[in-house]
């Protein structure tokens, strides 16, 4: 077992805390704020709670787990051997922690980053060859994947040792590039962008939805966007297009903006896309609803895969496991046959007016599938 330290005590932080304590690793864990310090004990515990009262979790697995997480000031994450970040998505901030834990710990040092780059973040290190990123999924405690972000440099020795105490900790580490969005974040845009394409050329998001559903997906697109937020998948979807030099393939559609103009986010607002209400049944053209977001799905998915740092089965399995998909994008392109998806985008293509046409181009990646 190693001695795993976690900085910042928020969600996601507490989070990665239990997943390692859970695993029988020893964790000490800090955060800026007395505050967030002093309340980190009672918060794990609340969490955790609802599942021993439900018979999930034994009363005496939660005292274990609790027994093994330490709250301390920095300095106490001296003798870990892997410290992960989970403070605020600000590039400065970051580098300054990792600038004094360079110097008060040998630890690899990991980001949990989701939209930064791991080599920013690790710009002006003495020894940048000890970072890598390790991007937990929100549940941490539930979600299974880890997507990990290895830099040309970094330590293969460290590589080795963070995969293995994170699957230890029953995740599933995905190996991928430091390119914007990583995987899920960056494959996931076509699935909401083509939902919005396809609402303002006149479809409903029920009839989307429900069309998805009908496919095999656990929520359709705007369900999706109800769910975690329609002004967090702006901030998200703004965030990847101007990394990706605001590319077609990554268009912020009017109607987001327009959603999140409204003040209609979602769940948390009690009004969205669809939400409260329910999903109507799957229309005429389910079959073609699914075959263009999955055809826009895969040629994203392939275009990752020729960038380099990751494997065809490695983007399958992160969108299973990161957003509840039925199957990944290729083999969704495989079960339709690639020389479909290819005249499907053609399609696209041709229909598009001319500042959307290179979004359906074939990617190299996806015609070398052929």
């Amino acid at each position: 077992m190693a001695t795993i330290g976690v900085v910042g005590l928020g969600v996601m932080g507490l989070g990665i805390a239990q997943v390692y304590a859970q695993a029988g690793h020893q964790v000490w864990a800090t955060d800026a704020w007395p505050e967030a310090r002093e309340a980190a004990a009672q918060r794990l515990r609340q969490g955790m709670e609802p599942r021993v009262a439900s018979g999930k979790m034994a009363a005496s697995e939660m005292e274990a787990i609790l027994s093994r997480i330490q709250i301390g000031a920095l300095e106490a994450l001296a003798p870990c051997d892997l410290i992960i970040e989970a403070i605020a998505e600000k590039l400065d901030l970051k580098q300054s922690l990792f600038a004094e834990l360079e110097t008060i710990s040998t630890a690899t040092l990991a980001t949990n980053t989701s939209s930064l780059s791991v080599t920013k973040i690790a710009a002006g290190l003495r020894d940048p060859a000890r970072v890598l990123g390790l991007h937990f999924f929100n549940p941490a405690p539930v979600m299974r994947l880890v997507e990990l972000i290895a830099l040309p440099g970094t330590d293969a020795a460290r590589i080795t040792q963070a995969r293995s105490w994170t699957e230890v900790a029953g995740k599933t580490v995905i190996a991928c590039a430091d390119r914007p969005g990583f995987i899920v974040n960056r494959c996931a845009r076509p699935y909401y962008g083509e939902a919005l394409a396809l609402m303002e050329e006149g479809h409903s998001p029920g009839e989307i939805d429900a069309a998805m559903v009908a496919a095999g997906y656990r929520l359709g697109p705007f369900s999706l966007m109800d769910l975690v937020g329609a002004d967090i998948n702006l901030a998200a979807t703004e965030g990847l297009a101007q990394a990706m030099g605001n590319h077609p393939r990554y268009h912020v559609f009017p109607a987001l903006r327009a959603q999140v103009a409204s003040g209609q986010l979602g769940r948390k607002t009690g009004r969205g896309f669809l939400h409260p209400n329910p999903l109507p049944a799957a229309p005429p053209d389910t079959a073609a609803i699914a075959l263009r977001i999955e055809a826009v799905l895969a040629n994203e998915a392939a275009s990752l895969l020729a960038e380099g740092g990751t494997t065809e089965q490695g983007i399958d399995t992160a969108l299973q496991l990161g957003l509840n998909f039925p199957r990944g994008p290729f083999a969704s392109a495989r079960r339709h046959g690639i020389s479909e998806v290819l005249a499907e985008l053609r399609r696209l293509q041709a229909a598009a007016p001319a500042p959307l046409k290179a979004r359906y181009a074939a990617s190299p990646g996806l015609l070398a599938l052929q």
